[in-house]
């Protein structure tokens, strides 16, 4: 029977072009969904661009440009990083595109058919860089939580009567105590549930930038429950007969910062019981990265360039230090020598070094293949291999628990253990005393080479499937069927010319 993933990031908002804290969401959904390609998943990974609202409309102003034209050249940058960070998104969604439109439009009225939603005024705080509402007792110092200013705003709009459905969320919070992780964002969004729902806005009459409501032409839709719906709009609502609405709704995975948790915790879930729609089965609400202490933001103006790095260090290096620096939900620090010490004590002298020393002693003592043995291999040999043999099972839990530093931290044993075994078994000295052992000890750590670069795809891509091409492993045989000793690395095959995977990074001082 086939197995459906559906995982999401949020759709990222084009006043900017893109940064390292949205390049690490979608890295963290990519390294999910190639782990469940390669466990034998059909997977839907879906990004975009959310392209409406007040913000946009002031910053294509300020641009000169009409917004249309502003966002469409953003969107194009977000396009970009995926390509330039080898993201395996299957789809990418715009809020500008006649399919969504379409479906938000069809999820509005079901809301307004159902009686969810009404005409009344609006009078309070505003903050467009956040595109929120908030109460008095919300604001810090005359600001919003998250500094951002606000002004006051009266006008008409249409209410979503998210009030009537408090009791309704607090008790599927309970009966279901997966849906929001880390624990500790659970509580923050059941505590905000209990002290009080009031009705949401969901339309404005004051800027034109958004989807104009049909029936209320003075009205557009409200951004977040434009953008929300992108999730359903993708998969081809309102027809929910079609093959992907049918096979990947509920989402497996919304995968969200802590700063919009709210709206995916709480709007998203009411709106969508309010329609009558499966509710996502998970949202996990990760940390911030920060820059010198302070949260890395395009409104702050600190962010760091994704384009930049990947052109200095190398798409795998960066990715792989984004995915080991801090465990995953908790906020981290992001510094250049972080960066360049993970990339050349990790990548360069572990792992690296592993590849680059056994490979080329098995191409310079074997005749350029792997070893054919006349020899078996002694029980410190299986027990080695046996470690990655048997690893899968954990590793698959660490992924459904969007643990994926565990994941990472797991692997990276066997590359410690290698090297040890390496330094024990010292094959350079077997070359003059045993060279039949010396072959032995060459082929375990040319297998456990191939078992770490097919756990190792999911992170570092392009690294790994390098790795396995010296290996000539066929590409049919690299998803997570093959990791067991019935499809080990065949004896006296050809080898290709291993080269440095990862060069070091030298510094001046």
């Amino acid at each position: 029977m086939e197995k459906h993933f559906y995982i999401t990031t949020p759709i990222y908002y084009p006043n900017s072009v893109p940064h390292i804290g949205s390049v690490y969401t979608t890295l963290c959904c990519d390294m999910i969904a190639r782990f469940k390609k390669l466990d034998g998943y059909t997977v839907k990974f879906l990004t975009g661009t959310d392209e409406h609202g007040q913000k946009i409309e002031k910053a294509a102003e300020d641009n000169h440009e009409t917004p249309q034209e502003f966002v469409d050249t953003l969107s194009a940058s977000f396009r970009k990083v995926l390509e330039v960070y080898n993201f395996s998104c299957s789809d990418f969604i715009r809020t500008t595109e006649d399919r969504h439109k379409k479906g938000a439009l069809a999820f509005w009225k079901t809301l307004e058919d159902k009686g969810h939603i009404y005409l009344a005024n609006y009078a309070g705080w505003y903050s467009v860089r956040d595109e929120s509402f908030y109460t008095e007792t919300d604001l810090v110092d005359g600001k919003a939580p998250t500094g951002a200013p606000v002004e006051w705003v009266e006008e008409p709009s249409y209410f979503f009567n998210l009030s009537a459905w408090q009791e309704k969320l607090l008790e599927f919070y309970d009966q279901n105590p997966d849906f929001i992780a880390p624990a500790s964002r659970r509580n923050e969004v059941i505590s905000f549930v209990k002290g009080g729902l009031k009705d949401l806005s969901v339309s404005r009459t004051s800027f034109s930038w958004g989807i104009p409501l049909p029936s209320h032409p003075d009205h557009i839709m409200y951004v977040w429950l434009d953008a929300l719906s992108n999730y359903i709009t993708a998969l081809g609502y309102p027809d929910t007969q079609t093959s992907d609405y049918k096979n990947f709704w509920p989402a497996d995975v919304h995968m969200v910062g802590k700063d919009i948790l709210r709206f995916h915790a709480v709007y998203w879930p009411a709106f969508l019981m309010a329609a009558g729609l499966p509710l996502p089965k998970r949202i996990f609400a990760h940390g911030w990265w920060t820059n010198r202490g302070d949260k890395i933001s395009k409104s702050l103006g600190n962010t760091i360039d994704p384009f930049d790095l990947a052109d200095r260090f190398g798409v795998d290096p960066v990715r792989y230090f984004l995915l080991r620096e801090i465990p995953f939900g908790n906020d981290g620090d992001y510094s250049e020598q972080a960066l360049i010490q993970r990339i050349n004590s990790q990548l360069s002298n572990e792992f690296g070094n592993l590849a680059q020393r056994t490979l080329s002693m098995a191409w310079k003592n074997c005749d350029a293949r792997i070893p054919t043995l006349t020899k078996k291999l002694e029980k410190i040999d299986e027990d080695l291999l046996n470690q990655a043999y048997q690893m899968l099972p954990e590793l698959r839990s660490f992924i459904d628990q969007q643990a994926i530093h565990k994941y990472a931290d797991l692997v990276w044993t066997l590359v410690t253990q290698a090297n040890k075994y390496v330094d024990e078994q010292a094959p350079w000295a077997l070359a003059k005393t045993d060279p039949e052992r010396m072959e032995v000890v060459l082929y375990a750590v040319a297998e456990l080479l191939r078992c770490l670069a097919i756990l190792l795809q999911p992170m570092i891509p392009e690294s790994a499937g390098k790795l396995l091409d010296y290996l000539s492993v066929p590409q049919n045989e690299r998803d997570l069927t093959f990791l067991s000793a019935a499809y080990a690395v065949k004896q006296g095959i050809t080898l290709t010319k291993p080269e440095p995977l990862f060069p070091r990074i030298i510094t001046s001082i």
